[in-house]
């Protein structure tokens, strides 16, 4: 038997190629999925021969179905508190919010992310503010609010810009790729291993260099995961060591700018603009000196999410890959070391 659950209706059928196996109880918890998606995990579901029900979120799960083996989606308290849990299969790139010690009743669970389906729409975001900085898009956009008619004022081009990518995953990779068409005069990707995974860096070097090229970089883009060692990376020491007029661009986490610094750099006109679409408190509480510090441009951490096409069919395509590898035995190819925090 293998059955399909969803929060509006509960249905099941009996299949014919059913022959016992390994069976594994599997619930999806989104919304956000359209059917095509609903329709390739329950065929993958099928083809392992596992229960699968569909909830919208983790309050919807019954008492019944909280010894689940496997989870794809947001069950951050259901992680915590089961044992049964073997495997979490969270849609986000990003998993500081799961790799705290207490995270997992069970230490042995697996986690696994998204990473790699979000390349394409957070690249995007970064080519557009980065855009619309330099081309003073929300100064001339604000003033037509207000039904004025403005001179043309000096703007900046990518074309011939030194550009820094702090963060060579796949996100710092995509947008490198799209940056690449604008004719910067260089693109250097910085990592820990100075090393990545595709060739469309002009130069690439390690975190440890990071200081000797700031002063050559006119855009930083970065897209680092949150952890101890990128807490604060962008100090106000290295805010400095930028030349004047240079532009910040964080995708990552908020955890890996100091605020205060950056506002600071901003506010003094060394830093000519930074877009951030994270944060260290999200949202970002009312009264913040945030919301009106010059030249900031502040998105609601809305860079990724499941709001493109192209990200939803690449997130359940990594979920039902690693679901037919945990089925067979095999590792999963997109496993999470919740120790180093990615």
């Amino acid at each position: 038997m293998i059955s399909y659950r969803t929060d509006e209706d509960c249905s099941a059928f009996d299949s014919p190629d059913f022959t016992g196996g390994l069976i594994v109880k599997i619930l999806v918890l989104s919304s956000q999925l359209e059917e095509k998606h609903i329709a390739q995990i329950r065929k993958t579901a099928e083809e392992v021969k596992a229960d699968l029900y569909f909830y919208g979120s983790e309050k919807d799960i019954p008492e019944e179905n909280k010894d689940a083996e496997v989870i794809y989606g947001f069950a951050t308290e259901t992680a915590r508190t089961s044992r049964d849990l073997k495997w979490l299969c969270v849609p986000s790139a990003g998993v500081d919010y799961i790799t705290k010690p207490d995270s997992f009743a069970n230490p042995d669970a697996m986690l696994t992310n998204s990473a790699g389906a979000y390349g394409v729409t957070i690249a995007e975001h970064m080519i557009a503010v980065l855009l619309m900085m330099m081309r003073r898009i929300t100064e001339f956009h604000k003033a037509a609010l207000e039904g004025r008619w403005i001179a043309p004022m000096k703007q900046r081009s990518i074309k011939n810009s030194r550009i820094t990518v702090l963060g060579t995953g796949d996100i710092g990779r995509q947008f490198a790729k799209r940056a690449a068409a604008f004719e910067p005069a260089v693109i250097r990707g910085v990592s820990r291993s100075g090393i990545s995974k595709e060739d469309v860096f002009d130069e690439m070097y390690k975190v440890s260099d990071l200081d000797k090229l700031l002063p050559g970089t006119d855009v930083l883009a970065m897209s680092l995961p949150a952890t101890a060692e990128t807490e604060n990376i962008l100090n106000k020491e290295r805010l400095a060591l930028l030349p004047e007029g240079a532009y910040v661009v964080n995708v990552g986490r908020g955890s890996a700018v100091d605020e205060d610094a950056l506002m600071e750099a901003l506010e003094s006109g060394h830093i000519a603009g930074a877009a951030l679409d994270v944060f260290k408190t999200e949202p970002i509480p009312e009264g913040s000196r945030l919301w009106n510090t010059t030249n900031l441009l502040i998105t609601p951490h809305v860079a990724g999410n499941l709001t493109l096409e192209v990200t939803k069919d690449r997130n359940v395509e990594m979920f039902c890959e690693d679901l037919k590898n945990y089925a067979a035995g095999k590792p999963l190819i997109h496993l999470v070391d919740r120790v180093r925090g990615y």
